[in-house]
């Protein structure tokens, strides 16, 4: 693979990509993009920094934009991570692939006040990046709805074990709707990762 266009995404995501600098997709990029477009769920194990934010969010968001949102604006895309930091910079991502798209998106994470975050959800967003904690709080107080979510992703599923999230992860999944596209990514793959994956990714692509 020597380009984004041979990934068959659409133009206004690769003015984004140009914008970025990118010329040449990484491997995952390469395999997982045409599978994620698919509409395949992905079993994905890729070490930070080899470009997997990418090759979810890419996909993710032409799918998006595809079928839009009816009236409001509802949360249609799901990215849960262990950390602010990590949030932060998938969060970041997001506003560079997106900037020619009609989509919103929001971080949220504890530590911080919620009021902002709140005002965000009830202008109505896209896509929702979150830590676990912050995503569940603000669901029991009614803040958010998992109803329209055809899209979720679990990333650094690793580290959200070591870190004690199961619990919280698996509350999470009981959440979403039966249609809905799951992508697992992982930077190593024990049995546990095995058997969380194997209780909600249908068929899924392994990369």
């Amino acid at each position: 693979m020597t380009d984004f266009k041979q990934l068959e995404l659409i133009e206004p995501i690769l003015r984004a990509v140009a914008a970025e600098h990118y010329t040449t997709p990484t491997q995952i990029q390469a395999r997982a993009i045409p599978v994620v477009l698919e509409g395949r769920d992905v079993l994905g194990c890729a070490q930070t920094g080899t470009g997997k934010t990418a090759a979810f969010l890419l996909p993710m968001l032409q799918r998006l934009t595809a079928s839009p949102s009816s009236k409001k604006r509802s949360i249609r895309g799901l990215v849960l991570t262990p950390t602010r930091e990590l949030a932060a910079q998938i969060g970041e991502s997001c506003a560079s692939y997106s900037q020619f798209l009609d989509l919103r998106h929001l971080v949220i994470f504890g530590g911080v006040k919620q009021n902002p975050q709140v005002r965000e959800l009830r202008r109505g967003i896209d896509v929702l990046i979150a830590t676990p904690g912050r995503l569940l709080d603000l669901y029991r107080q009614g803040f958010i709805s998992f109803e329209a979510i055809s899209f979720f992703v679990l990333d650094e599923a690793d580290r959200m074990l070591d870190m004690g999230f199961l619990p919280d992860i698996k509350r999470v999944l009981a959440l979403l709707p039966q249609k809905c596209q799951n992508l697992l990514f992982s930077a190593t793959m024990p049995a546990n990762i095995v058997n969380l994956a194997n209780g909600f990714l249908t068929n899924p692509v392994r990369i």
